[in-house]
C-alpha cells in the first residue's frame, strides 16, 4: 500500500525549489538530502532530495534534475509516497499507523457491528471516520476511553461510545 508523505505545491523562487505540503510525522527523515521519493503519478519521479530547508514554517526542497521555475511548476500537485512495508514498526502498543486502522471493522463493547474505519483525520484531536451502511459517517475521537481495544489480527476495533456518539440519522 502506498502512503502519501507529502504533496508538491507551488515553486519557490526561480531556481527550481518546490514547496511541500507535509503529510508525515517525520519530515526530517522522509525528506532528508539523498532520499529518493516515489511519486504519484509515477512518471513524475522518482525524485531525489538534494536539499531540504524550512522557510516560515514551509518545507522547501531542491530536487535533483529540477532546474528552473517551469520544471518546478510541472511537479505541482505531485504526491510523494512511500510503501507501507518500508515503515518501521511502532514500538508503543497503543499507537498505530493510519493505514493499519483503515479497513478495521468497528464494533461496540456489546459486539454490535457499527461499520468500518474509512479514514483517520488529524485535526487537533485524532478522529476515526466510521463508514456505516445506510447511515451518515460517524466521527469517533481516537482516545483510549472511547477505543479501548484494537485487534489488528482479527481486524476489529472496539468502540465504547457514550450515548449520542453513534446516533446519526439514517440516509435515504
Amino acid at each position: 500500500m502506498q502512503l502519501v508523505v507529502g504533496r508538491i505545491g507551488r515553486p519557490h523562487g526561480v531556481r527550481g525549489e518546490v514547496t511541500v505540503e507535509v503529510r508525515t510525522d517525520e519530515p526530517d527523515l522522509r525528506f532528508a538530502p539523498g532520499v529518493t521519493l516515489v511519486t504519484d503519478p509515477a512518471p513524475a519521479g522518482p525524485l531525489t532530495v538534494e536539499r531540504a530547508r524550512w522557510h516560515k514554517g514551509i518545507l522547501l526542497l531542491t530536487l535533483a534534475g529540477v532546474e528552473g521555475r517551469e520544471a518546478a511548476e510541472a511537479l505541482r500537485d505531485t504526491l510523494l509516497v512511500v510503501d507501507s512495508t518500508d515503515l518501521p514498526p511502532i514500538e508503543d502498543p497503543d499507537e498505530f499507523h493510519d493505514h493499519e486502522l483503515i479497513g478495521l471493522t468497528v464494533v461496540t463493547t456489546e459486539g454490535e457491528r457499527v461499520g468500518e474505519v474509512s479514514d483517520v483525520l488529524h485535526h487537533g484531536q485524532d478522529l476515526l471516520v466510521v463508514a456505516r451502511p445506510s447511515r451518515d459517517e460517524a466521527y469517533v475521537p481516537f482516545v483510549k476511553a472511547l477505543v479501548p481495544e484494537i485487534d489488528l489480527g482479527k481486524g476489529i476495533l472496539v468502540v465504547d461510545a457514550p450515548p449520542g456518539l453513534l446516533d446519526a440519522a439514517e440516509v435515504e
